[in-house]
């Protein structure tokens, strides 16, 4: 283990100007290297071990917390230089308010903060054209964290194209609930009259108008006085046949199908609706479990990373190996697909 005079002299060495300029040179071409390649669109970020980061290190939990938020900073600003467009973080999970009112209470006035340097002009997201969507059960968080929320995606909210998800407070299976819960709200409301495919009532009309037009009494109608009599009962009277009970003049509600319900219809119901597909999916700290989050988002093609640093640890350095491997799988699987095509290309010719 070195020594704290050693760590504090590479400490020195690393924050002097020629070393500082040299490493940021260095980290702008690979970055730029990077870019030359396949970028994922979506990467979410599982911010786990800013408490065994703070416990090793000792220091107070909330200074973790706030080492935790500099490390995210850092990554967004690789991120969105390399061309990802949304990027999606598990800030604060719903299961987190079991943890002692200090520690909660402490993360909810840092999130108000943290929201607001970031959200500034200037500052990073307004630099890279990010806006701030923040995903959860705002029900769950006091009103003055949900006004700094507010006015955080207000001022970001005309930026460009990128995007930056807080989930909090979130967890998965809460997100699936409440989209399914929003898709039978949906589908148990009547259409409105004029998104109705047809009209049960006009359709009953048109019927029984032909076959009173076949009728014997139709075509032995002795003068056209008397057939226009008839065609003006038929556009104005309910009651077509004597036999016939008086028909309700209001039409019955007309409901989406539910077999019509895919899962499509579940996924324009989720948080990350109008998202890119999940791409790759990073967490930090060792522990190889998703913990409630992103569990609809991760498919076939997502690929799941689990980093043995703690978060605050976390940065290019760490990040750069899961891209560049990412990278060459996409590359892999492009080349695998061109190599079917091309078989079955000939296949065709032959």
């Amino acid at each position: 283990m070195p020594s704290p005079h050693l760590t504090q002299l590479r400490k020195w060495m690393l924050e002097s100007p020629p070393v500082e300029w040299g490493i940021n040179h260095v980290r702008e071409l690979l970055i730029g290297a990077m870019r030359q390649g396949p970028i994922p669109q979506h990467v979410a970020f599982v911010m786990d071990g800013n408490r065994r980061f703070a416990r090793s290190h000792k220091i107070e939990t909330v200074e973790g917390h706030n080492l935790g938020f500099e490390a995210l900073a850092r990554i967004l600003e690789v991120c969105y230089k390399s061309g990802v467009k949304v990027v999606t973080v598990y800030a604060f999970s719903i299961e987190n308010f079991k943890r002692s009112k200090y520690e909660v209470d402490a993360l909810m006035e840092m999130a108000k903060i943290k929201l607001f340097q970031l959200s500034q002009h200037g500052e990073l997201l307004d630099r890279y054209g990010a806006s701030v969507r923040v995903l959860g059960q705002r029900d769950l968080v006091k009103e003055d964290v949900l006004e700094a929320i507010d006015k955080a995606v207000e001022l970001t909210k005309h930026n460009g194209d990128c995007v930056l998800n807080i989930c909090f407070p979130y967890t998965s299976r809460d997100e699936i609930t409440t989209a399914i819960r929003t898709t039978v709200e949906d589908y148990s409301k009547p259409l409105p009259a004029h998104a109705r495919p047809f009209s049960q009532t006009r359709i009953t009309q048109k019927i029984r108008s032909r076959n009173l037009s076949t009728s014997p009494l139709r075509a032995s109608s002795p003068t056209p006085s008397s057939t226009s009599d008839i065609d003006d009962s038929i556009s104005s009277s309910t009651t077509l046949h004597p036999e016939s009970p008086p028909s309700d003049s209001r039409e019955s509600p007309v409901y989406l199908d539910p077999e019509t319900i895919t899962s499509d219809t579940i996924g324009g119901h989720m948080f990350t609706a109008n998202d890119p597909p999940l791409d790759l999916l990073i967490r930090t700290s060792g522990v190889k479990r998703l913990s409630d989050f992103m569990l609809w988002q991760c498919h076939e093609d997502t690929e799941i990373v689990f980093l043995d640093c703690l978060w605050p640890e976390f940065d290019l350095w760490q990040f750069l190996p899961v891209l560049v491997e990412w990278q060459w799988r996409q590359k892999h699987i492009e080349d695998k697909s061109s190599i079917i095509g091309v078989k079955t290309l000939k296949t065709k010719i032959r």
